[in-house]
């Protein structure tokens, strides 16, 4: 993979930017983050995803639902269950670059330098 560097790209286009700021703007809700970790390595069934973050399926779906349409997460349908998984290895890498940038913010050395495994749980 190559080393982005924004001299070699130039300015990207209003269209570019504009679905960006929709990215970010997708990001900009903790629920919504939350999901996307919870499927950040693996595909999880909605029901899974509900119990992960302790709220209502409703809600949940709704999120899901904004996530599918900003192209940020895939459906996979079985029987009468949805699986869902991050889009892609963008979508995946930015969604843990936000949340390992975010524990530089604490004290101390970041879990991600000592290896511990971060809970999306104590992130709050």
């Amino acid at each position: 993979m190559r080393a982005y560097d924004a001299a070699d790209e130039g300015q990207p286009g209003d269209e570019q930017i504009d679905l960006a700021v929709e990215v970010f703007r997708m990001l900009a809700d903790p629920t919504r983050v939350r999901i996307l970790w919870a499927v950040l390595a693996e595909e999880r069934s909605v029901n899974e995803i509900v119990e992960i973050l302790g709220k209502p399926q409703s809600a949940v779906s709704q999120h899901l639902a904004k996530l599918r349409l900003a192209r940020l997460v895939l459906p996979r349908k079985q029987g009468a269950q949805v699986f869902y998984r991050v889009a892609n290895d963008h979508v995946r890498q930015l969604v843990a670059d936000a949340l390992y940038h975010a524990e530089h913010a604490g004290p101390g050395v970041p879990a991600h330098h000592r290896g511990d495994v971060v809970d999306l749980k104590d992130a709050r």
